[in-house]
């Protein structure tokens, strides 16, 4: 399962496609001095992620020169949770990065498997458990996690909806702003991950799980890093009635039954369908999934039919 993001814009750079992407691998492992011979395009959402065949070796690519940094600040949280020892994806050492090339931003990454294969909810807790325990390093700084302003941008931002569906998400987007102001947090304040979930916990090739995707670290409320496994069993069905169980024994915490719930799960719900109208002129499919998701938040009913992306 590929886990929803929060939406990026694609900038004037180079084509965000595949296809558009080709010039931009091979020119940034030839600066590299690596073979992008065969290399296999895993995902392509708001990052483009390449496996390369020649070398155990990540590629990732974001979409314009705004992401550059927001990716030098993930490259050094890499390098320091490499030092504290914490489980976590590792930066390709002996290359200079990131790089831009043709207004793409790329960096590269070790690969930690050679087929993809997500670790369990309840691994995720764990690495969680560990992870929030962490005090944030001194540099890089991290910034204050606010996921109001982050929503207000990818709304801004979001092209492919009718002046009505405009109105009725940004209109929700104020009431939910409202009340996250009001909500008070149970766990302290400190060093999140900013988009915990199954899908950005992978099995290492020697067994253990991974997190990776370290672009949103912040500093900021527990919950949030709690919420989507939440909200993929409670609301979408993505996870089995034991296997939150066990997620929320291991972190320790329960999220559903913590009073501020609804909101940062609607909150959080928002931004998943602002990101895959971002997605909705890529595919048919994503198109199809951002009109049940919109038409979900309309109505109230169909969460359980949503698909995972």
């Amino acid at each position: 399962m590929v886990s929803d993001g929060d939406g990026e814009e694609h900038g004037a750079g180079a084509a965000f496609t595949e296809e558009g992407l080709q010039p931009v691998l091979h020119e940034a492992c030839e600066t590299a001095e690596l073979n992008p011979a065969r290399a296999e395009l895993l995902r392509l959402g708001s990052n483009a992620v390449y496996r390369l065949a020649t070398s155990p070796t990540i590629v990732r690519i974001a979409p314009d020169p705004t992401a550059l940094a927001e990716t030098e600040r993930s490259v050094a949280v890499a390098r320091w949770l490499k030092t504290v020892d914490f489980p976590a994806t590792r930066v390709l050492t002996g290359v200079e990065q990131p790089l831009v090339v043709r207004g793409l931003v790329v960096t590269f990454w070790e690969s930690v498997q050679d087929r993809e294969e997500y670790a369990t909810v309840v691994e995720l807790a764990d690495l969680l458990r560990r992870f929030h325990r962490l005090e944030p390093p001194e540099s890089p700084p991290l910034p204050p996690f606010d996921p109001v302003a982050k929503l207000s941008a990818s709304l801004e931002a979001l092209t492919a909806v009718s002046a009505d569906d405009r109105s009725f998400l940004n209109e929700r987007a104020a009431q939910l702003a409202k009340d996250y102001d009001r909500v008070t947090f149970a766990l302290p304040s400190g060093l999140i991950h900013g988009d915990a979930n199954i899908g950005n916990v992978l099995r290492h090739r020697d067994g253990h799980a991974v997190l990776i995707d370290l672009d949103g670290l912040a500093l900021g409320p527990r919950e949030w890093d709690l919420i989507l496994t939440a909200t993929y069993y409670d609301r979408y069905g993505w996870h089995t009635r034991s296997d939150y169980a066990g997620f929320a024994h291991r972190y320790g915490f329960d999220v559903i039954n913590w009073p501020g719930y609804e909101t940062v799960a609607d909150l959080r719900e928002l931004m998943m369908v602002a990101w895959m109208g971002h997605q909705a002129g890529t595919s048919e499919r994503r198109a199809a999934e951002f009109a049940r998701r919109l038409r979900s938040l309309r109505t109230g009913e169909g969460r359980d039919s949503w698909g995972a992306f």
